[in-house]
């Protein structure tokens, strides 16, 4: 029988007018005739409390303990769900992580997925049951709880539809697919009817908050057709797949934008003590994610390089920087704070030279400053200050004509 796996957030958990209406979207697949699997991301209510709980208790908690903690949520959600299908006349079974099959390596609170038993899947689709999985989470090889991190539930869907070979996963979210740029601030943003997974990794890795990198790169990887929908309407939603009709399309599909963007500047007295590979393994040591970099060594003047983080991340990076002045041999380091990065995505830009000078005689005309450029095939970055982050991203998106999108 063809799989399918239905992957709802949190807020699809609120009450129990909300989960009703998880079920009937399990139901009417069920009644399809599909296996049905349904993931449960965390109920946010309960992980705040639970928060709140821990903080009252302990300055130092253990990590071990924390997943165990924070795992429970999404359990419950998916036992509240099996039950609303019970009670509904549907044979359905609830199920944990580790119940589920989903094996992981142990970083707590962060863990990777090593592998999927799907065995007990398979088991209960015998039975003819709906099978509910407590998503972000998962156990380690000394059996201990994990959960998966941000993007953690999405990531277990696709992992268990590559195992079970499923026809699609549906990730139900509060939007009702993936725009060409925010609606509620870019006007005549237009919904994609189809997306590649390329585009789709690019705009989650520039800031869109629809769906985690870490799931679309395993989308990707194992071919996994994905439409991201309304959880509380019915739509059409967003296909993400490998290629997508692009003759009619445009060659720049959307803009994304991040705010809370550092620029950190690190100095050196002389070249021969810069050696980026010892700064960014250091950095990444200490878990610090760097975006753009850019290095400037001009006749005359000290050697510097510049990079960009998150603001979340700055507090960190400094003291990394600090503890490590001598061995990595810097003079100075200095940052600027209020930037924001705005993106054009587009798989069509790899056939269409000159789309990077638009977008720059576009931000000069409208007086933007750019301060930092990156690019690769299908995408270009720019750091600009933060207080016209909103007006770049409208002006990029009157400027490559994204309200005419041909695939609505």
């Amino acid at each position: 029988m063809v799989r399918i796996v239905m992957k709802f957030g949190g807020a699809a958990f609120a009450s129990t007018e909300h989960i009703q209406n998880v079920v009937k979207k399990a139901i009417a697949e069920k009644e399809k005739g599909f296996d049905v699997v349904v993931v449960t991301s965390t109920m946010r209510s309960v992980a705040e409390e639970i928060a709140k709980m821990v903080r009252n208790l302990s300055d130092n908690a253990s990590k071990r303990e924390l997943d165990a903690l924070f795992s429970t949520s999404a359990q419950l959600a998916s036992s509240l769900v099996a039950l609303a299908l019970q009670e509904e006349g549907y044979n359905a079974v609830s199920l944990t992580g580790w119940q589920a099959g989903i094996q992981t390596d142990a970083l707590y609170g962060h863990a990777r997925i090593d592998e999927i038993d799907v065995s007990r899947l398979e088991e209960h689709f015998a039975q003819g049951q709906i099978v509910i999985v407590a998503g972000e989470q998962g156990i380690d090889n000394l059996r201990n709880i994990t959960t998966l991190g941000k993007g953690g539930a999405e990531t277990a869907a696709i992992a268990i539809a590559a195992k079970l070979k499923a026809e699609r996963v549906d990730i139900y979210t509060n939007v009702d697919g993936v725009y060409t740029a925010d609606p509620s601030h870019v006007a005549g943003a237009q919904k994609l009817k189809e997306i590649s997974y390329d585009e789709m990794l690019e705009l989650s890795n520039l800031g869109s908050q629809i769906m985690h990198p870490r799931a679309v790169e395993l989308a990707k990887k194992f071919q996994i057709p994905v439409i991201i929908r309304a959880s509380e309407r019915d739509t059409v939603g967003t296909l993400l797949k490998e290629e997508v009709e692009m003759e009619k399309n445009l060659m720049v599909r959307g803009v994304a934008y991040e705010s809370d963007v550092i620029r950190l500047t690190v100095g050196y007295d002389a070249y021969s003590n810069a050696s980026l590979a010892d700064m960014f393994t250091k950095l990444a040591e200490n878990h610090i994610n760097v975006d753009i970099i850019v290095q400037a060594i001009i006749d005359g003047l000290k050697p510097t390089v510049s990079f960009t983080i998150l603001k979340e991340e700055f507090a960190e990076a400094l003291r990394v920087l600090e503890d490590s002045k001598l061995s990595l041999g810097f003079s100075f380091a200095d940052f600027e704070i209020g930037l924001a990065k705005v993106s054009i995505i587009g798989s069509g830009m790899a056939s269409n030279p000159g789309v990077a000078a638009r977008m720059f005689d576009r931000l000069r005309r409208e007086n933007i400053p750019v301060k930092m450029v990156s690019t690769s095939e299908i995408k270009v970055s720019v750091v600009v200050p933060q207080d016209d982050m909103i007006r770049a991203a409208n002006a990029l998106h009157d400027e490559f004509n994204l309200f005419q999108e041909m695939l609505l």
